[in-house]
């Protein structure tokens, strides 16, 4: 699996504050892609492809809907989608003030992100999807 369309994000804030890594100078910007270059991950991942990738990843998720969508078309290859930690967290802090319902919201997205062509959806809600898929 290639990490073949992997923007530049504010998304990934809570995990690197969590793992205690974020950037020690600069940012990481240089080696991530520009948010505003849609036709950049697109050769990133025909790149990918071209040197053997068998799933190819768009991270993060929701604001990129729309490459992930461009990704699954174009390529017709298995498409997994990271739902990355700042997703999580917004819809989280969003629940506990009681702006959204925890549980509707997340199975929405979800269906949105399988909707726009994820094969695979890699998620920080993953144990509780699957509890609420079986009940």
């Amino acid at each position: 699996m290639s990490y073949a369309a992997k923007f530049a994000s504010v998304f990934y804030g809570p995990f690197r504050e969590a793992a205690e890594s974020p950037p020690q100078f600069g940012d990481r910007r240089s080696y991530q892609m520009d948010y505003a270059n849609a036709d950049e991950a697109l050769r990133e991942v025909a790149l990918d492809i071209d040197e053997g990738a068998d799933i190819v990843m768009v991270k993060p998720a929701l604001p990129y809907i729309d490459i992930l969508w461009r990704v699954h078309e174009r390529f017709g290859k298995p498409t997994a989608v990271y739902h990355v930690s700042g997703e999580y967290a917004m819809l989280k802090a969003a629940a506990e003030k009681g702006v959204v319902e925890e549980r509707p919201a997340v199975f929405e997205i979800m269906t949105a992100l399988r909707r726009a062509g994820a094969d695979i959806i890699i998620t920080y809600w993953a144990r509780e999807l699957a509890k609420w898929l079986r009940e």
